[in-house]
Order: C-alpha cells, then sequence, then structure tokens
C-alpha cells in the first residue's frame, strides 16, 4: 500500500516557522517517518490504514476528513518539525556529510536546537491532546475503527 501523507508541504510552511525555501526534499521524509511513529501510535492502526487508504482513494471525506483537518494534521506538522530541526542544518551527499553556514547569519548551538525541539513537542502534545479528549467522546459512533485494534 502506498504511503499516503496526511499533510502537504504548504501546511508546514503555513503553521510553522519553516521558511517557504527549504526544498521539500529537505524535510518529506520526516511527515512520513512523523506520521508513522507518533500520528500511528495515537490513531492506531485500523484507524490509521483507514485514513490512509481514503486519501490515496481521493475519497477522504466527512466526519473522518474533518478528524484529519482539524486533529490530524496539528499533530503531525509539529511533531514533523521536531524530527526534523536536529538535521535541518546537514546535507548527506556523495563526499560526505556537510554542515551549511552562511556569511550573514551564525549557526545556532546544540542546547538552542534543543529548546526549538522542545517547543515543538509541546505544541505537538497539545494537538495530541486535544485529539485524544476529541476521540473521548466522539470515536464509538464515528470512528469505529479507532476501537478495533487487537
Amino acid at each position: 500500500m502506498a504511503t499516503a501523507l496526511f499533510i502537504k508541504r504548504e501546511d508546514l510552511v503555513k503553521n510553522t516557522a519553516i521558511s517557504g525555501s527549504v526544498d521539500t526534499d529537505k524535510f518529506i521524509h520526516f511527515i512520513k517517518l512523523a506520521q508513522e511513529i507518533h500520528v500511528r501510535n495515537y490513531l492506531g492502526t485500523d484507524l490509521y490504514n483507514k485514513i490512509s487508504a481514503d486519501i490515496v482513494a481521493g475519497s477522504l471525506s466527512g466526519d473522518y476528513l474533518t478528524l484529519v483537518n482539524d486533529f490530524i494534521q496539528d499533530m503531525l506538522i509539529h511533531y514533523d518539525i521536531a524530527e526534523y530541526l536536529p538535521f535541518a542544518a546537514y546535507t548527506i551527499a556523495n563526499k560526505g556529510v556537510f554542515k551549511h553556514g552562511s556569511e550573514n547569519a551564525s549557526n545556532v548551538e546544540k542546547d538552542e536546537i534543543d529548546f526549538l525541539i522542545e517547543k515543538e513537542r509541546n505544541i505537538a502534545q497539545y494537538y495530541t491532546d486535544r485529539f485524544i479528549d476529541y476521540m473521548s467522546f466522539n470515536a464509538s459512533g464515528k470512528y469505529p475503527e479507532y476501537y478495533t485494534n487487537s
């Protein structure tokens, strides 16, 4: 089954501090990583697979579309950035691993990156808590897959 990403590049650029000039190839795989590590953990495999299949088929609608747009995307955006930040300054190429620098700017220290990662994780956890609260009151009637995992 093809991996359906629950967010797009535009979602990250609009809702985080990531610049629109950042090459998509630099962070796209972190979306998949954050989605599979964090989001699948909270959705459960059955609901995750249902949403993925609907996205691939182009048939995501109704309550599932609302769930993705109002809860899952916000979680995923910030989990993605938390996963991406430690690697943002690096490129792995044929000649090795390179750390980028700029004549006009200074590289930040590790503790500053750690602070940013922690901030993103806190934001992601806020949205995760909202998701869990929502599912506590709505899952049984709207999202049966949430309870069918074994």
